[in-house]
């Protein structure tokens, strides 16, 4: 009998890649706990996935985000949970407020604030409370405006909704998770209505200012899209980070190359994308039976796309266990593929690479510290939550 993965497990979460390679060679399309889903695991078969919105809705995130009791969640009717043509639609309006300006617009004063952060990281700290977080913070603050005080509201907000499962851990969790998502959005209509009385140069008045053929965004649309922004855009790059750190730590000859090589960074980030990225899962809905790898998926089902486990398929690269700074894989399917490849791409790359480069130049090296490593649980981004380290100068 096959065994049965559980993949918001704590042993799981601490390490997937292994029965990522066991799904691959021996149930490349497999159901899963928790929720009976149907995981994907190769590459081709997730980039067929990916491919093909209409057999494969991105409803599948209103299923996971949405279920009965958590009420309204603006993730579940945001940009990433619509299919053509109302995503089209919402994606070519929101790309002309966040397009490729905003990284370059931002990237000196992430730099000035990674030195910030950076000069902080002495003796034994918990690198995601000191630096992994605040950063992004600090960079999602930026496009909403906000005031800088609201920044440590942040990773609660985002912990707190990112935590939505099938069922609820407890009563409490319930009841927290919907006050959350109440305050979130109320803050959120805040900031809106105060960019519409005063516009200022950032991202909120650019969304209420875009238009296409005649149309601009509703209020709703804007709020369900900036919780979007503030949850994709502080935890993935958080994970990101303490992903990169942890590998750092175990190959100490790699952060030597790249205080040598500085113009590396931008690869390194490319190759640790793909290697162990922070996105691990895209949740769709089936429309219509289909057949992947021999195996039917029902119409209705709610099917698992694993990014991660693809980008680590041996069909695909050579040694694929193994971090290769010069293999060129541009992350993989890390962002996604086709009409919902992150929008937020360029401004994750951009943090990560400035990040890295702050502290290869600031820093000798860096080791773990005694304090055990503790992942979250959520379904489709995977990080550390707890990190201990110790650079050196």
């Amino acid at each position: 009998m096959e065994e049965r993965f559980d993949v918001l497990s704590p042993s799981f979460r601490a390490d997937p890649f292994p029965r990522y390679t066991a799904m691959r060679r021996s149930s490349p399309v497999c159901q899963v706990d928790p929720g009976d889903m149907w995981a994907v695991s190769r590459w081709e078969d997730v980039l067929f996935v990916l491919k093909n919105p209409g057999i494969f809705s991105s409803q599948g995130f209103k299923a996971a985000w949405e279920p009965p009791w958590i009420g309204y969640n603006p993730l579940a009717h945001s940009l990433v949970a619509l299919d053509p043509p109302a995503h089209t639609r919402l994606r070519s309006l929101v790309t002309r407020a966040f397009g490729a300006g905003t990284a370059s617009r931002l990237a000196p004063k992430v730099e000035r604030l990674a030195e910030e952060l950076a000069s902080k990281l002495v003796g034994e700290i918990d690198f995601v409370d000191v630096f992994a977080t605040p950063l992004p913070a600090f960079v999602i603050g930026e496009i909403l405006g906000v005031d800088p005080a609201l920044h440590k509201h942040f990773k609660r907000w985002a912990d707190d909704i990112l935590s939505v499962a099938f069922e609820p851990r407890s009563d409490e969790h319930a009841a927290q998770v919907r006050t959350t998502i109440a305050e979130l959005s109320r803050y959120l209509r805040e900031v809106v209505d105060a960019r519409r009385r005063e516009p200022a140069d950032d991202t909120v008045s650019d969304l209420l200012r875009a238009e296409v053929d005649g149309q601009s965004l509703t209020e709703q649309e804007i709020v369900d899209f900036l919780v979007v922004l503030l949850l994709g855009g502080l935890e993935t790059t958080t994970h990101l980070l303490g992903n990169t750190m942890i590998l750092l730590s175990e190959q100490l000859a790699l952060w030597d190359r790249l205080r040598q090589e500085p113009a590396l960074a931008a690869p390194f980030v490319d190759e640790m994308l793909r290697y162990d990225g922070p996105s691990h899962s895209i949740p769709r809905i089936t429309t219509e039976e289909v057949t992947l790898s021999g195996v039917t998926i029902p119409p209705g089902s709610l099917v698992l796309a694993l990014l991660a486990s693809a980008n680590r398929d041996e069909r695909r690269y050579t040694d694929p266990d193994r971090f290769d700074i010069d293999r060129g894989s541009q992350g993989g399917l890390q962002f996604g593929h086709g009409v919902h490849f992150c929008i937020g791409a360029l401004l994750a790359r951009m943090e990560a690479r400035v990040a890295l480069e702050v502290l290869t130049r600031r820093f000798r090296g860096v080791e773990l510290g005694a304090g055990e490593i503790r992942y979250n649980q959520m379904l489709t981004v995977r990080g550390p939550i707890s990190l201990s380290l110790r650079f050196s100068c």
